[in-house]
């Protein structure tokens, strides 16, 4: 069975492809991997696999791209609050090239959120659910990297938390987990029709992620409450654009303020409070913890701490 990652060569799709090869011994030759860049692909290409250029801009090339898999992992987009257009591309693109079953990284959330992100992951939902394929839901909660490359360093460096969410919490899971749910579905069978909440252990708040962090830096981070507007005028002062653009970044990461101002709002009305064992049945493994993921890390955060700006 050809198996299709579309992302391939991003993080969370190289993962996939090497913990299908490495722990669940799939032949590289019945990989199809797409990328807008395939030339990163090379390890892969060298390996066998068929990689080939994809972009869910471009739906006749990503159809041609997608030929042959029987199964494919569709991999979201980074334009927050723009997927629309992308995600119909890639659904009707697979339909178009016999896809019989495309597994989507999705998100976690309860029903009538405000967050724009939810919004594009609920509608690619609905995309799939009247495709005619089978589909598989893998909705990850939010990335604890996210908070060992952004959050942690900011937060320390400058003393202060700015947050809209409130009380609210969520079950952050490392992107590792993350990728080893999504390899388990994609080597097994039987995840046809199944919605996965790939989530950590345990709820938290980002007051309390505040206090791990003065913690572990021995630092005092105050916790500054904020409402909405404050969060905008927050992001606004660095940089960040309000609206996803593919060519905005801003330390190192592409932004933007109405996805995280949207998500904050999500988490503080109790949006995000999602929590299952999902990744244990998935995997056989326990998810890792908040505190231990940012202990194991602890090195890593200080010194980005400490790096020139």
């Amino acid at each position: 069975m050809k198996i299709a990652i579309t992302g391939a060569s991003g993080p969370f799709g190289s993962g996939v492809t090497r913990a299908l090869v490495e722990r669940h011994g799939v032949d590289p030759r019945d990989l199809i991997l797409v990328s807008r860049d395939p030339g990163r692909l090379a390890e892969w290409a060298g390996r066998g696999a068929a990689t080939r250029a994809g972009d869910f801009d471009r739906y006749e090339p990503l159809v041609d791209a997608l030929r042959g898999a029987e199964k494919m992992l569709m991999i979201s987009t980074n334009r927050v609050g723009q997927r629309e257009p992308q995600h119909r591309n890639a659904v009707a693109a697979a339909k178009a090239a016999g896809v019989r079953h495309v597994a989507y990284t999705s998100f976690v959330g309860t029903p009538d959120t405000v967050s724009i992100a939810l919004s594009d992951h609920r509608f690619t939902e609905g995309l799939l659910h009247d495709s005619g394929m089978a589909w598989t839901f893998l909705r990850d909660s939010q990335y604890a990297e996210a908070m060992r490359d952004a959050g942690a360093p900011a937060a320390i460096r400058s003393g202060q938390w700015v947050s809209a969410s409130g009380g609210g919490r969520i079950a952050m899971i490392s992107r590792d987990d993350c990728i080893a749910a999504a390899a388990a579905v994609m080597a097994g069978a039987g995840h046809e029709g199944r919605t996965y909440d790939i989530t950590g252990p345990e709820l938290i708040s980002y007051a309390e992620l505040a206090a791990l962090f003065s913690e572990m830096s021995g630092r005092p981070i105050a916790y500054r409450a904020v409402d909405d507007e404050g969060m905008y005028a927050f992001f606004d002062s660095l940089g960040i654009p309000r609206r996803a653009r593919d060519d905005h970044v801003v330390d190192g990461f592409g932004w933007c303020s109405d996805d995280m101002v949207s998500f904050e709002a999500t988490l503080r009305q109790g949006g995000f409070a999602v929590i299952s064992d999902d990744v244990l049945r998935l995997t056989g493994r326990a998810p890792e913890s908040v505190r231990d993921f940012m202990m194991r890390h602890k090195d890593q955060i200080l010194a980005a701490v400490s790096a020139p700006a």
